[in-house]
């Protein structure tokens, strides 16, 4: 072996290990995240018992059922999520549940996947722009974005296992076309996507039109990229017009574009004969283009210059031509299902842009500056949202007064909560929400002080506590706003009418 084997080998090992603790330090930071959310009692029942109570069921081998989400929604006790969102791929947590059946077990899952995309994302971009220095900076910029820290601390969700799939995939596209993996090592990762949520069809459709882009003169991987394309778009049907109502959804429960139409032929004949109309939807009103501008923006734009960027454009489209607000806006976990792909769109771009300058000796500047600015660009953003919550020392603080009431409702009981306590209560009784609807369950936990979803108001929640109390139900425990009701006799069925919204 000689001298330079020796420093390759010494270099390779450095580099693994560095990579690995960005990968540990990054599942800490969002672990320390999440846990100070879930120690506050800010976390939720909708929707972390949502997915506590289905990877629970996972777990004793059953469809995963959560009756608070059944409930909630008019679907019935017994309802499974994959009627909600097609996502199988949550059954791999199972066997976590067997060594903690607790909502804790979700978010340390959750950090650790999304940490677990960083080493992926690093091989991609250290091959694609042959920089080490540049794959670190851009692997720390995706660790501390705000897509990310927007998704590890709204509760947990699928999208945990998407920049991870999506990272692989990329990094096995990458060495595919270098002629050093197979087109097998880029399907899998694609059809694990599909497994992730019925909308991922239009992510990996969009990767293969990509695909057909960049492979005008390679016939395998124009024939891949035709099949993503098809089986992306075959994914979507499959899933929302044959499994989801095969598993209790309600036709159409989810239809968001009722401004172009009632089902889905009719709104794309009428956003196809009508692009303006469809351009200014896209765009309107202000929050979707602020939204899309600070997204771009992490790639310091230069994903607008790739064919990836096809891989983008189905996924927002999806989102802000919708009616739904909660879609548009950067408060919780959508983006991070686009983080990888914007990152791996401006490498990309970077690194066409570094070949055709190559004549120029400015050439070897564009590399270290653009990912300098992406990792400052991260880095600015961090202040503003959720990884802020751990340089704060007022957010190490629980709250005792939660912590009390949680204590006063026995174990193995079923009762209606407040939406912040039930993942405190969830791996002992049997949650539902407490909504506006009452469900006379045997216990009942109110919140009388603080406005709490789905609740309208203040008024709303007294006046259903109020209700209940007229209907024999008793207050065994009160503090700081928080009640404790139980009814001592028998109760009729819970109700599982659907609750209105405000």
């Amino acid at each position: 072996m000689t001298v330079l084997d020796t420093i390759a080998i010494r270099t390779r090992i450095t580099h693994r290990t560095s990579v690995l603790a960005l990968s540990l330090a990054a599942a800490v930071l969002y672990g320390a995240v999440e846990f100070l959310k879930y120690n506050g009692f800010q976390a939720g029942t909708y929707d972390l018992v949502i997915f506590d109570q289905a990877i629970r069921s996972y777990s004793h081998f059953h469809w995963p059922v959560s009756i608070a989400a059944g409930v909630h929604r008019g679907f019935g006790t017994g309802f499974a999520v994959l009627g909600d969102h097609f996502s199988p791929i949550l059954v791999l947590l199972a066997p976590l549940y067997w060594i903690h059946s607790g909502p804790e077990t979700l978010l340390v899952a959750q950090a650790l996947l999304f940490a677990a995309a960083i080493p992926p994302l690093w091989v991609f971009v250290r091959r694609e722009l042959d920089n080490p220095w540049a794959a670190y900076c851009v692997a720390v910029a995706y660790a501390i974005s705000w897509p990310v820290a927007q998704a590890v601390t709204f509760d947990f969700h699928e999208v945990a296992f998407a920049p991870v799939l999506t990272a692989v995939l990329f990094e096995r596209w990458s060495a595919y076309r270098r002629e050093t993996a197979p087109w097998w090592h880029v399907a899998l990762p694609a059809a694990g996507l599909l497994l992730v949520k019925e909308d991922m069809g239009l992510l990996v459709a969009g990767f293969g039109l990509a695909v057909l882009v960049l492979s005008i003169r390679h016939r395998r991987s124009r024939l891949l990229g035709a099949g993503f394309v098809a089986g992306g778009l075959i994914a979507i049907v499959i899933t929302t017009d044959l499994v989801l109502p095969a598993f209790g959804s309600k036709p159409q429960f989810y239809w968001r574009y009722g401004q172009f139409g009632p089902n889905l032929p009719s709104a794309a004949f009428a956003m196809l004969t009508h692009p303006l109309t469809t351009a200014s939807t896209f765009v309107s009103p202000g929050v979707k283009l602020h939204t899309m501008v600070c997204l771009a923006g992490l790639a310091v734009f230069a994903t607008l210059l790739s064919p990836w960027l096809l891989v983008v454009l189905p996924v927002l489209a999806d989102r802000m031509l919708s009616d739904a607000p909660s879609w548009w806006n950067m408060d919780f976990h959508y983006n991070a299902f686009l983080i990888i792909p914007v990152l791996c769109g401006g490498v990309d771009a970077v690194a066409r842009l570094s070949r055709w300058a190559h004549r120029w000796p400015w050439h070897r500047w564009i590399t270290p500056v653009w990912t300098a600015a992406v990792l400052v660009i991260a880095a600015g953003t961090v202040h503003e949202y959720a990884l802020n919550r751990v340089l704060h020392p007022s957010t190490w603080h629980g709250d005792p007064a939660a912590a009390a009431v949680v204590a006063h409702v026995p174990s193995g009981v079923t009762v209606s909560t407040v939406n912040a306590l039930g993942p405190q209560l969830s791996s002992r009784t049997t949650v539902v929400l407490w909504d506006r609807v009452p469900r006379w369950t045997p216990w009942v936990v109110a919140d009388v002080l603080r406005p709490t979803f789905p609740f309208c108001g203040l008024a709303e929640q007294q006046g259903e506590v109020d209700y209940l109390e007229g209907h024999g139900y008793q207050v065994a425990y009160a503090a700081d706003g928080y009640l404790v009701l139980h009814h001592p006799g028998p109760l009729p069925p819970i109700d599982t009418t659907m609750a209105p919204s405000c």
